[in-house]
């Protein structure tokens, strides 16, 4: 069976990791689970950590519906977990990291901030395949909403399948509406949209401080992109590139050279 590595930035108690690793289980693979002990979401591939005598703070738990199946909570983020997991901490080394499903839409360029993304991204970086899942909850004050977490969970087949086929490496990133999956459109490929569902904005803002607040996108999305094509009910899956180097930006001709001889 494969190995897989399931995380989230949400914590260890929340339904969505329970769900996806319930649906990893389902699947065939062989799966453990470890994710931050609390909530870590806008961590990005953050790896900071805490520290106790300069190790980082594990303790096995158990998740809800998934007996035997072994599992951590780890004072760190998602990318720190992944980065250890697939430097030594775990033996085998996962084959694959399943991270989310995040309670919330993960959309548009500002996926760079994201906790779920960036563990994926981190696995991406080691060569390590990766699908990074969100549901498409709506905010309301009080966080309530509706958690259809099926409409996520019963695409993984046919998504893990395509991501088998695709180069060691590959992070692709999933968002699934949040209503029941008979009420969803087809599957689509989506371009990232220049910003996501859920905007950041400054509410309020002082000489000795700021305040932060998450509000709904305004504003009719880009069509084809995956904010537009979510909004529209449709699931959508996006290819993402870990981090490298933009050669288009022409900065050796600029330079001189090629940095292959380390002189200039």
């Amino acid at each position: 069976m494969t190995r897989v590595l399931v995380t989230n930035d949400d914590g260890i108690d929340a339904p969505g990791i329970a769900a996806l690793a319930r649906a990893a289980v389902d699947a065939g693979l062989d799966v453990v689970v470890a994710a931050p002990a609390v909530q870590s979401s806008g961590a990005s591939a953050a790896i900071t950590a805490e520290r106790e005598e300069g190790r980082t703070p594990v303790r096995e738990v158990t998740v809800d519906g998934l007996d035997g199946v072994p599992a951590f909570a780890v004072s760190a983020q998602p990318a720190h977990i992944v980065l250890a997991a697939v430097v030594g901490w775990l033996d085998p080394v996962p084959d694959l990291v399943l991270s989310g499903i995040n309670h919330g839409a993960n959309t548009g360029r500002v996926v760079l901030h994201s906790g779920t993304v960036g563990a994926a991204l981190t696995a991406g970086v080691h060569g390590v395949r990766a699908l990074a899942v969100s549901l498409d909850v709506a905010l309301h004050p009080d966080g309530s909403g509706g958690r259809h977490w099926d409409s996520a969970t019963a695409l993984l087949p046919e998504v893990l399948a395509l991501l088998a086929d695709l180069p060691e490496g590959t992070v692709l990133s999933l968002n699934a509406p949040d209503r029941p999956p008979s009420e969803c459109g087809p599957l689509r490929h989506a371009a990232l949209a220049p910003f996501g569902a859920v905007q950041t904005r400054v509410d309020s803002a002082a000489s000795d401080h700021w305040q932060l607040q998450e509000v709904e996108g305004d504003g009719t999305p880009d069509p084809g992109t995956d904010t537009a094509l979510l909004a529209a009910g449709h699931p959508t899956l996006t290819a993402l590139s870990p981090v490298g180097e933009d050669a288009g930006v022409g900065l050796a001709d600029r330079l001189g050279g090629n940095g292959d001889d380390g002189q200039r």
